[in-house]
C-alpha cells in the first residue's frame, strides 16, 4: 500500500491542537511538509515545537493567520503557495439551545467552519489541477447528519460542508484530484472537556469518564461506546490524503465510532 507523502506540501487548517494536530503529525509521518496554521505565532511555534519534536519524518513549518475572514485566507493562500494537501480542519463549537442564538452566532459559525474551507479551497485547487494530483479533505462531523439539538448552528455547517466537498469533487472530476468529508463523532480533543461539563448536568470524574457519560446519554447510538481518541480521526484523513486512496474522491468518510445508523 502506497502511503508516500515525500515531496507533497500540505496545509492543515486549525492544526495547533486537537484534531487537526494529530493531522498534522500522520502526515509528518508519512513524509509530507506541513504547515502548521493558527491564528497567532505563539500558538504556532509552540506546535511546531511539539511536532519537530514527535514526527518521525517529514518537515513542518509556520502558517500563521486567520482564516475565518476573506483577508485572512487570502493573506494565508498568497504567503504558503504550492500545496498539494489542504485539510480544513478549523471549526467552532459550543452548545446553546436553537431560541438562544442570535443571527451573529450563524454567521460567525458560517463564517469560520464553512467559508474558510471554501476560500481556500478555491484559492488552492486550481493549481493542483494544473499539476494533475492533489488532496483536499473538509472535516465535517456526524453531526452534519444527526445534528444535535444542542447546536444546531454547529450542525448546519457541517452538513454545508458535505455538500461543497461533493461539489468540488465533481467540478474537479478525472483531474487527479480528490476531495473527500470525513466525519468523526464525539472526539476527545481541547476544547471538549468544556463542552462535557457543560452537558453533563453535573456529572463528575476525568475526561475520558464524562466522554464515556455524555455518548452513553447524547449518543446512544455509538458502537465504540466512548469517544474517539484524536489519532483515530487522523489515521483516516492521512489514508485518504495518500496515493493509495487515489479511488476514494466524493465521499463521506466516517470516524464516527458507529453513531450514525445510516447505511449510506
Amino acid at each position: 500500500m502506497d502511503l508516500d507523502l515525500s515531496g507533497r506540501k500540505a496545509l492543515v487548517t486549525g492544526s495547533t491542537g486537537g484534531i487537526g494536530y494529530a493531522i498534522a503529525r500522520a502526515l509528518c509521518d508519512l513524509g509530507a511538509e506541513v504547515g502548521i496554521n493558527g491564528r497567532t505565532t505563539e500558538r504556532v511555534d509552540a506546535a511546531l515545537a511539539k511536532l519537530r519534536g514527535e514526527a518521525s519524518g517529514g518537515r513542518a513549518f509556520a502558517a500563521v493567520g486567520d482564516v475565518s475572514d476573506a483577508a485572512g485566507a487570502e493573506a494565508l493562500a498568497s504567503a504558503n503557495p504550492g500545496i498539494d494537501i489542504l485539510v480544513n480542519n478549523t471549526g467552532i463549537f459550543e452548545p446553546k439551545p436553537f431560541f438562544d442564538i442570535p443571527d451573529a452566532d450563524w454567521q460567525r459559525f458560517f463564517d469560520v467552519n464553512v467559508m474558510s474551507g471554501v476560500r481556500l479551497s478555491r484559492a488552492y485547487t486550481p493549481a493542483m489541477v494544473e499539476r494533475g494530483w492533489g488532496r483536499v479533505i473538509f472535516i465535517s462531523s456526524e453531526s452534519a447528519l444527526n445534528v444535535p439539538t444542542e447546536m444546531v448552528h454547529y450542525g448546519m455547517t457541517k452538513t454545508a460542508q458535505l455538500s461543497i466537498a461533493r461539489g468540488l469533487a465533481q467540478t474537479v472530476a478525472g483531474s487527479g484530484v480528490t476531495v473527500n468529508s470525513v466525519l468523526p463523532g464525539p472526539t476527545l480533543s481541547e476544547g471538549v472537556e468544556t463542552f462535557l461539563k457543560q452537558m453533563s448536568d453535573g456529572a463528575t470524574g476525568d475526561s475520558e469518564e464524562l466522554g464515556r457519560q455524555f455518548v452513553t446519554q447524547h449518543r446512544p447510538t455509538s458502537l465504540i461506546r466512548r469517544l474517539a481518541k484524536v489519532d483515530e480521526v487522523a489515521n483516516l484523513v492521512a489514508y485518504l490524503c495518500s496515493p493509495a486512496a487515489s479511488a476514494t474522491t466524493g465521499a463521506a468518510m466516517r470516524a464516527d465510532g458507529g453513531v450514525l445508523q445510516y447505511l449510506a
